[in-house]
């Protein structure tokens, strides 16, 4: 099903989702809206949900490279107040049997929730960047580098900067003189298993390579 694409997203993203995302049916917003009032959800967790249907609802990316490919679709569903006020939201279903939830918290933070709640992004934007730069990268890179548990840690990156649009929290994504490095401790974090640490490193870009053609924090 075509649909528009969401906005505040690079041209790199955009791009991205417009040669490769599809959309499902996810339903009527209007009905799950008032499904969740009847149920008692305060109006703001609703609206809060109702925005992230109408902005991501039945949005299918390609996988994303760790967290069994993430979850297929983006939907808003199953509210849940963790504490007096503060509520969080599925996401989407995973692709495949995980140890955890894919979650929006109160703060519209995107992250996975088992052992205990771990955003990874600040918004769903940054998930969504993160896959469009992981597939970047991987196309553009001459040589590709996975390291893992305590390795993570050793990765030197001196003189290295944020890439802002991801948003990272406990997934980060930093940029080198020829390197992008995705550093994910999403399932380490959640899972309390240091071991799950994991690092992408993507060497050997010239400057389309690492940027996409894009200046830095470049959205549309």
């Amino acid at each position: 099903m075509k649909r528009s694409l969401p906005d505040g997203l690079t041209r790199r993203a955009r791009s991205f989702l417009g040669a490769h995302a599809v959309h499902v049916d996810a339903g009527s917003s209007r009905e799950k809206r008032q499904r969740y009032l009847d149920r008692g959800v305060p109006a703001a967790v609703v609206d809060r949900m109702t925005a992230f249907h109408e902005r991501w609802g039945g949005l299918v990316l390609p996988p994303a490279p760790l967290y069994d490919g993430g979850p297929l679709p983006l939907s808003a569903h199953s509210p849940e107040e963790r504490a007096p006020g503060d509520w969080w939201f599925e996401a989407g279903s995973p692709r495949t049997a995980l140890p955890y939830s894919f979650m929006v918290g109160p703060g519209g933070e995107f992250g996975i929730d088992g052992e205990r709640w771990t955003p990874l992004h600040a918004g769903v934007e940054g998930w969504v960047e993160s896959v469009a730069l992981h597939h970047h990268a991987s196309r553009e890179a001459r040589r590709i580098t996975r390291v893992v548990g305590e390795d993570v840690e050793r990765v030197d990156l001196d003189g290295y900067e944020p890439v802002r649009e991801v948003r990272g929290l406990a997934d980060t994504w930093w940029r080198g003189t020829d390197t992008l490095v995705a550093v994910h401790r999403g399932e380490a974090d959640c899972l309390g298993f240091p071991r799950g640490r994991t690092a992408w490193i993507y060497a050997g870009l010239d400057w389309w390579g690492l940027r996409g053609g894009l200046d830095d924090d470049e959205v549309v």
